[in-house]
């Protein structure tokens, strides 16, 4: 039995955004009352390969590649999460889609973003360009990845250019489409265009999710009464407080901050995007006298200090190493069990080293201490092999017993070495808790 497409009647939505739709956020815009969530546009070759983890201190499930965490999320929010794909490609976007499957509910696939690391590869807006591209990936998901499949895309200043494209998409099979009002050169600064809306609404069959200029709760209504769209999709007002989805209405700032910062104590959000998605907060107030320190901290810790939570970072810390869980937010997310391993074999290298160094210290120690004694001693005249402690047999021993004028001293490489257990004193100790490797 196929899985039911998500409703999307009424729906307040929280966009795809990079760096900001993390988990964090996700779990905030759904607290606050967003119907549906969207990912961060992931690339498919970053997530095909990766492996699936779940972490036992929260229950997070993580994908990782090379013990890098490419996306993040939690089941709670797997009924309204959407995950979004950058692709150029038919199989590797299906792929993509069958890597995260069990944990997601629909497939969405990336063709508004006009950024230039999306459709430098010809994903994103450039797949508009290709409309006969864009639909076979769309085709390919619905077929066989078995989840519902829907896009994204922005319109082009020709109207009727738009309308054959969106139908052409409906035909695939999506069961739904986001469409953002502004053209692919046009940035946020400028007007989005909600008149075009109704028209596409009045296209096609499927529900269509109007994007753009939703800067109110308020605006939900007016936009929908104007276009008769059947969701709401909202990016920079959540990007701002994301409590935007409050029906009573948006919480005074710092009360997001702080609580932002707890999702992400408790979801272990790596410190960057954490200082990231804070100062985007406060990106139209940048004379506050929190954005400059937030600007300069380079740790989860420095961010906490900006808001006076040191007290609570620590609180999580004591818990999670009482339990044996992990407590950094500073460098990316691994497994406990290849840090571990990465640690053992760095101090396994590192005790190696440390032995060869003394090795190469002892030598160095006996062979001038070798050196001095054999300048300050005196040579008997009737010295013989056995009193120089030369083997007999050897070059040495031949040229002591010819004479000939030849020194009757033995030379280095003809100088037996001495045990070093009983001849030097142990004035190096290498220790290590680590076995050698």
């Amino acid at each position: 039995m196929s899985p039911q497409p998500l409703n999307y009647t009424d729906a307040a939505i929280l966009a795809p955004m990079v760096r900001i739709g993390t988990l964090p956020v996700r779990l905030m815009a759904l607290e606050y009352g967003a119907d549906l969530v969207y990912t961060p546009e992931v690339v498919d070759k970053g997530i095909v390969g990766c492996e699936r983890v779940v972490n036992e201190d929260n229950g997070t499930i993580d994908y990782l590649s090379k013990g890098v965490s490419i996306f993040r999320t939690h089941p709670s929010e797997k009924s309204k999460l959407v995950f979004q794909i950058g692709s150029a490609n038919a199989d590797l976007a299906l792929q993509a889609a069958l890597t995260v499957a069990q944990d997601v509910s629909t497939i969405d696939l990336n063709c508004g973003c006009p950024k230039r690391f999306s459709i430098h590869g010809g994903m994103g807006a450039a797949l508009m360009e290709e409309p006969e591209k864009l639909c076979g990936i769309l085709k390919n998901l619905v077929d066989n990845c078995g989840l519902p499949v829907t896009c994204k895309i922005r319109i082009f200043p020709d109207r009727e250019r738009t309308l054959k494209l969106v139908k052409m998409i409906e035909a695939t099979g999506i069961k739904a489409l986001a469409v953002h009002c502004r053209y692919r050169d046009e940035r946020p600064r400028e007007p989005g265009h909600w008149d075009r809306f109704k028209e596409i609404v009045d296209a096609v069959s499927i529900p269509v999710i109007a994007n753009g200029d939703i800067k109110e709760y308020a605006d939900m209504a007016r936009i929908r009464e104007l276009s008769g769209c059947a969701g709401v999709m909202i990016a920079r007002g959540a990007e701002a407080n994301v409590s935007i989805f409050r029906k009573e209405g948006r919480l005074p700032l710092m009360d997001i901050v702080r609580q932002y910062m707890r999702r992400c104590l408790e979801t272990r959000n790596h410190h960057s995007n954490t200082k990231y998605c804070v100062m985007q907060m406060f990106i139209e107030d940048t004379k506050s006298p929190y954005y400059k320190p937030l600007c300069e901290a380079k740790s989860f810790r420095a961010v906490c200090k900006v808001f006076d939570m040191e007290g609570e970072l620590d609180v999580w810390i004591k818990k999670q190493e009482e339990k044996g869980w992990p407590t950094d937010l500073d460098s990316a997310p691994r497994k406990a069990a290849e840090s571990k391993e990465k640690d053992t074999k760095a101090k396994n290298a590192k005790a190696v080293v440390d032995v060869k160094m003394a090795e190469v210290v002892v030598e160095s120690t006996l062979g001038k201490r070798k050196q001095e004694e054999l300048k300050d001693e005196a040579v008997p005249a009737a010295f013989t092999c056995a009193s120089a402690g030369v083997i007999e047999g050897t070059p040495a021993a031949k040229k002591h017993a010819a004479g000939n004028g030849a020194s009757s001293q033995p030379t280095p490489a003809d100088t037996p070495q001495p045990d070093i257990e009983t001849e030097v004193e142990p004035a190096i100790t290498i220790t290590t808790s680590t076995p050698l490797a």
